[in-house]
């Protein structure tokens, strides 16, 4: 590894590329920052990375063909990749451990908990400024309630899945689907759907026959049905101030200096 090791950070979005280079600043660490997946890899051709992290969902190629290009190349195939999703549920582990990614985190984070994830990857822990903030009691993340907190820690739900952990999610749903596809992710060959082009067709897959229900169990279930409606466009709804939240900062960031 070099004196300065050298971070490629993947994400289509500006503000996100911006608040990660300002975050990285006091770092010793070379951090290049990709608007897509494609400008990356041609990149990485001539400056080879030390640590990957890429968003998942991006146009053309997408964080998981990210890794799993890396992981099977002749000479970056060890390099850590960390993947960022906004949704962080069993497919999406399952796709991350497919392609071997080291770790998944959830978005938003705060930049510094990302550092000590980058400094843990690259030299085995975090810097001791951030070593006392990863180990501290993680408080409950506020609804959005004032711009000022946007940095405060996460959640837990927001901390990264480290590979152990993605190996376990992807295990207990190949055993869910037969002992098979156990004895596949127990290998860490997990039998997931090809990862195509953008825009490929998928799969129609049947749908199961609707049990009979009476119309009281209906009503629940429409009651049920039109909360989690609310709660992701709540969700919807938090990404955006958060995304507002992230440019204020940046141009106050801008501004300063």
């Amino acid at each position: 590894m070099s004196a300065s090791p050298v971070v490629y950070f993947i994400d289509d979005s500006a503000t996100m590329r911006e608040v990660i280079k300002i975050a990285f600043r006091r770092e010793n660490i070379n951090v290049i920052a990709c608007h897509d997946a494609g400008s990356a890899i041609g990149m990485m051709d001539e400056t080879a990375p030390d640590v990957v992290i890429s968003d998942v969902i991006m146009p053309e190629k997408d964080g998981y063909e990210v890794c799993q290009y890396i992981k099977q190349h002749p000479t970056m195939g060890q390099t850590p990749v960390i993947l960022m999703s906004g949704v962080v549920n069993r497919s999406v582990a399952e796709k991350a451990f497919a392609v071997k990614a080291d770790e998944l985190i959830r978005k938003p984070f705060q930049p510094q908990d990302l550092i000590g994830r980058v400094r843990h990857l690259l030299y085995g822990k975090p810097s001791p400024q951030q070593e006392s903030s990863l180990s501290a009691p993680i408080a409950p993340q506020a609804a959005m309630a004032a711009l000022s907190t946007i940095f405060q820690t996460p959640p837990a739900s927001a901390r990264p899945l480290a590979r152990p952990a993605l190996a376990v999610i992807a295990r207990n749903a190949a055993q869910a689907r037969g002992p098979l596809a156990a004895s596949a992710a127990a290998t860490g060959e997990v039998s997931l759907p090809a990862i195509g082009a953008a825009g490929a067709p998928k799969p129609r897959v049947p749908r199961p026959p609707l049990p009979q229900l009476d119309a009281a169990k209906l009503r629940i279930e429409i009651l049920r049905l039109q909360s989690q409606i609310k709660k992701l466009e709540a969700e919807l709804r938090a990404e955006r101030e958060y995304t507002r939240a992230l440019e204020e900062h940046v141009k106050t960031l801008q501004d300063a200096d």
